[in-house]
């Protein structure tokens, strides 16, 4: 199969760690050169859509090309909403932050019912396992493990304990394979706070209000 990968260079490589070496991967780093390569594609994974939403008019006209897009910061309905849900061709959601690709299950969120038989057959086709979630801002897992990361800085800033001790002891307390600094490292602090600030604004849920010392960290890398 062609895999064209809209994103970086570390985007191509998770792709092709997660669906292996028997597909050809093209890698572009952004839309207008990625429209070069649809002809001879039969399969787009998008990292770039969600900063450049008004880039989905590239995909209005067409009809056999199955695309992921990358739907951690936004909806599908929300970016169908940019072309006036004029889209002929199966787009799916997919969790695209760094890590959340390559997993045992290919998170999912569907634009049209009808089109869970077409993922079906390309899953297959990709030798990966899959699990349908619904189509929200944040979709299930990367908004779990951001929310966590979250209340771990809160328990930082309350000076409760130390990154190290939080990281320690939620992997000996739940098992779980990296800690919420660990975790936050992996992703990308930007990517954290951006998720966050975009799920409280869908939901209003004060579950995902920023902490303050996570907000002051991230302004600390931005240029």
């Amino acid at each position: 199969m062609n895999i064209l990968v809209i994103g970086e260079e570390i985007n191509a490589q998770e792709c092709q760690l997660k669906f292996g070496n028997a597909h050809h991967y093209v890698c572009v780093n952004n839309h207008q050169q990625a429209v070069e390569n649809f002809s001879k594609i039969d399969l787009i994974f998008d990292f770039k859509i969600e900063y450049e939403k008004s880039q989905m008019e590239v995909y209005r006209n067409l009809s056999k090309v199955i695309i992921f897009l990358n739907t951690a910061k936004i909806s599908l309905l929300q970016l169908g909403d940019v072309i006036d849900n004029q889209i002929n061709c199966s787009i799916y959601g997919f969790a695209g932050l760094p890590t959340f690709l390559n997993r045992e299950l290919l998170e999912v969120s569907l634009y049209k019912q009808d089109q869970e038989v077409v993922l079906e057959e390309i899953c297959k086709q990709l030798g990966t396992l899959f699990q349908l979630v619904d189509d929200r801002v944040g979709l299930v897992t990367p908004r779990v493990i951001c929310m966590i990361i979250n209340e771990a800085y809160y328990t930082l800033e309350e000076g409760t304990a130390s990154r190290t001790d939080i990281d320690l002891a939620m992997k000996l307390g739940t098992n779980y394979p990296l800690g919420p600094f660990e975790w936050s490292q992996k992703i990308g602090i930007k990517h954290v706070y951006e998720l966050l600030e975009a799920v409280y604004k869908d939901t209003g849920d004060e579950r995902y209000k920023i902490c303050p010392l996570l907000k002051k960290e991230c302004a600390l890398i931005q240029p």
